[in-house]
């Protein structure tokens, strides 16, 4: 069975979570941190390049010994090492390492002195008031336990778009080639691009005959069989997901896609416009009477109901039906608007690749520029620039500049935003460079009031641009931190500052709702991919997703601004 690299991600970052409980040797653990991270940004199955003979040592952070655990854990499914581990020290340590404010060394007290292995223990042991006792926790940190313990079963129930995406992929290549097979598509949440999906939804056309349930059922990624019948089938992958097929007749091909797609509300919304009219909206059709009169396409949905086609992502009952009613949908930004990325990291601080590389890469995508806006120096943990270093690769960058003719390379960093809200690098330097991305990497659990007035602060400085990652979330790992969006956005605006779309599938930061809250507030946002890599940059379609779920168009977005007109909003 093949085994996708989401999986092997996980098993490295399982096993850097275990090994840091046991005090190992920070740079082991980072190793294993940096493999998950090249395995899972990487667009190409590790299983297809052992395959083709590729040597994995190569790859960025990849050395001769994880290579052999790649190819160990691709051909047996397995990594021995982590079950060695898993032996002396409890896998789920990892499940409670994901909440928000246990790190290693806390989660490490809470096994050892109260014999808490799981979130179930960790539950009954703050309900309790035990953890209250322990050296170094208290009641406030028993009490932030318990909030984030409130929301973390639900986040780990659902999966991230990345992971469904990966592994309904090979599933999708493999019912195509059935016979017999014409459509076939992904509905549900998977389609309006959710950040998370839960079950997924495929819908089908084929001719009569067709084996494509039986060869469903056969996946060799099945991991049980819920139910089978001849037009429809649900399963449950090795991956966890549940899987409904359903095989669908031509004619009511596009009435599926609208019901299976759409939100529960908003398909309500639409079948109660048809009833005003007359008709009966389901998923076979739309129905005069007894006579099916659209649902071939859903075109022909939306318009028996007066109404143009609403796009995927915005069927969401969040005032995409008025609007289409008044002929005033959004005309969505897309992949093809973006001109440049403005947020991109290179090996002189945690990226993979070199400078040279990353603007390979982006002159291969057509982009008129990039920023290239490496950490800074309280990082250390991502080797961040010190003020000598950033004026080392400013000279780089200028120097490479002078050689290309197709593509401007602007000076950046990522600095980093201190508690109380100065930032990590000279006002002097910071006022040679091209933009600022502004960024918080700690104390992510202040006060609201804190953390805003932190924020605030730090756009205060002539020199900031660009709020990376607002919230610091990380999708069902970490919590989003706690600040007035709203007063930020407004503070944004009148400082000529600008907010980020983090692309990056575990960030996804922006989320659509403040996606849609800066459009009302005319503060455009700039959609990057935060790459660390070559292929991180294939991670712009994540953040367009996340904007047009945020009805967001391309006169909302700062990077799809040809460079005078970037330059010029850069400009405070």
């Amino acid at each position: 069975m093949p085994v996708h690299n989401a999986e092997i991600a996980r098993l490295f970052e399982q096993l850097a979570d275990l090994l840091e409980v046991e005090d190992a040797n920070p740079f082991r653990v980072r190793a294993y941190r940096n493999a998950a991270r090249t395995v899972s940004n990487n667009s190409k199955s590790m299983a297809d390049l052992l395959a083709g003979g590729k040597d994995l040592s190569k790859l960025p952070g990849i050395g001769k010994d994880l290579a052999e655990k790649i190819r160990t854990i691709v051909e047996t499914g397995r990594l021995p090492l982590l079950e060695e581990v898993r032996a002396r020290t409890p896998a789920a340590l990892s499940d409670l390492m994901k909440i928000e404010g246990l790190g290693s060394k806390r989660v490490k007290v809470l096994y050892s002195q109260l014999h808490i292995t799981c979130p179930e223990d960790l539950q009954r042991a703050a309900r309790s008031g035990r953890i209250r006792e322990l050296e170094g926790f208290g009641r406030k940190t028993e009490e932030m336990i318990l909030h984030r313990l409130e929301h973390f079963g639900d986040a780990q129930a659902r999966t991230r778009l990345v992971d469904a995406e990966e592994t309904v992929k090979p599933l999708l290549a493999y019912l195509q080639a059935t016979r017999g097979i014409k459509d076939i598509v992904v509905a549900g949440s998977f389609r309006r691009r959710s950040e998370t999906v839960g079950d997924l939804d495929i819908l089908a056309t084929a001719s009569r005959g067709s084996p494509v349930m039986d060869r469903f059922v056969a996946y060799d990624q099945v991991a049980e069989v819920i139910s089978s019948g001849k037009t429809r089938a649900t399963v449950v992958l090795r991956s966890g997901l549940h899987v409904d097929l359903r095989v669908v007749p031509q004619a009511s091909y596009g009435a599926a896609l609208c019901y299976f797609t759409g939100s529960r509300a908003h398909n309500i919304a639409i079948r109660k416009i048809g009833v005003r009219k007359g008709y009966k909206i389901n998923e076979y059709g739309v129905f005069r009477h007894d006579k099916r009169i659209a649902g071939k396409t859903e075109k022909s949905v939306y318009r028996q109901v007066g109404l143009p086609c609403i796009e995927p992502e915005l069927r969401e009952n969040s005032g995409e039906i008025e609007a289409a009613g008044k002929n005033r949908l959004p005309r969505l930004v897309s992949v093809d608007d973006i001109r440049g990325d403005l947020h991109c990291h290179t090996r002189a601080s945690d990226g993979h690749d070199s400078l040279e590389e990353m603007v390979t890469a982006a002159r291969a995508k057509g982009y008129e520029y990039i920023a290239i806006t490496d950490h800074s120096k309280r990082l250390t943990v991502a080797h961040g620039l010190d003020e000598k270093r950033l004026l080392r690769e400013i000279g780089q960058i200028d120097r490479l500049n002078d050689k290309l003719d197709d593509i401007v390379i602007l000076k950046g960093i990522e600095v980093d935003i201190l508690e109380d809200g100065t930032l990590d690098i000279q006002d002097k330097l910071l006022g040679q460079l091209d933009l600022v991305v502004g960024a918080v990497h700690y104390k992510f659990n202040l006060t609201r009031r804190k953390q805003t007035e932190r924020i605030i602060r730090a756009m205060d400085n002539p020199y900031f641009n660009i709020l990376a990652h607002p919230t610091a979330r990380l999708i069902n790992e970490r919590a989003a931190s706690e600040m007035d969006m709203e007063k930020v956005m407004t503070a944004a605006r009148e400082r000529g500052c600008f907010l980020e779309v983090n692309a990056q599938p575990v960030r996804l930061d922006l989320t659509d709702s403040h996606c849609r809250l800066a459009r009302e507030a005319g503060l455009r946002v700039a959609i990057s991919t935060d790459a660390h890599s070559t292929k991180g940059l294939d991670h712009m379609r994540f953040g367009i997703d996340q904007a047009r779920r945020g009805w967001l168009e391309a006169a909302d977005v700062l990077n799809t601004c040809k460079l005078p007109d970037l330059r010029k909003l850069l400009t405070r």
